[in-house]
């Protein structure tokens, strides 16, 4: 049962990704043609060029540029989550966060948690990371695992109750459980043109953050248990 799992063990995550460049055109042309086949069914009547916004979600075209982690501090009296964000050029972003489960979360009953997070944020850390040719760590080779070996949560799949045809997004399980939106500045739409154009990856990782911290509370919705508050919250350099 989800009351069994240690709060402590459970590392919360997001991450942000934008496309490879930021226009179509900026692509190598064979790295356009495969984006064209990749792309075919999903396009309907869009062009390739104009689809390319979406490439994002695809690590095969897209990067990473932010990874956000959450915590909660064991062994306090009152509750402490901690926050901490990695940035900057994506194989340096990946090797720290790798170090990080390597140091912190490397044990067998210590978790993995996202929303959406078997389907997209830890499949794409670890393609993302054999891009770059790092070694996957433990927690994410999930070769020859047996399902209960597994060391990922997520809130998604805790939401759908068995139900895999129901897609339930972040902020409207958090509206649906009364958990203050995360979607108060941008979306995910905006990410792209506010790292390429506007250049300001600061505001960036204050979404992600705010997505990881919802994670938090969402997994505590789930338990039934007292929302983190303010105050609670302290953030890592």
């Amino acid at each position: 049962m989800l009351h069994k799992i240690d709060r402590s063990n459970v590392l919360f995550l997001d991450i942000e990704t934008v496309p490879e460049t930021y226009e179509h055109h900026q692509l190598r042309e064979e790295t356009q043609l495969l984006w064209e086949e990749k792309t075919r069914y999903q396009r309907q009547d869009e062009s390739p060029e104009d689809f390319y916004r979406k490439a994002g979600i695809w690590a095969e075209f897209g990067k990473i540029i932010c990874i956000s982690v959450g915590y909660f501090v064991p062994g306090k009296r009152d509750t402490q989550f901690r926050i901490k964000s990695f940035t900057g050029q994506e194989a340096d972003l990946l090797k720290e966060f790798k170090s990080l489960l390597q140091q912190h979360f490397n044990k067998k009953n210590q978790r993995l948690c996202a929303h959406n997070g078997k389907e997209f944020d830890f499949p794409y850390i670890a393609r993302r990371m054999l891009k770059h040719q790092i070694e996957l760590p433990d927690q994410l080779q999930l070769f020859d695992k047996k399902p209960w070996e597994i060391p990922h949560l997520d809130t998604l799949q805790l939401w759908r109750f068995g139900d895999y045809k129901h897609y339930t997004s972040l902020k409207l399980m958090a509206h649906v459980l009364n958990i203050p939106s995360p979607k108060d500045d941008i979306d995910g739409s905006q990410v792209s043109k506010i790292y390429y154009e506007d250049q300001n990856l600061e505001r960036i990782v204050e979404y992600c953050e705010k997505d990881t911290l919802t994670v938090a509370q969402l997994f505590l919705r789930l338990r039934n248990e007292p929302l983190i508050e303010t105050h609670q919250i302290h953030f890592s350099p």
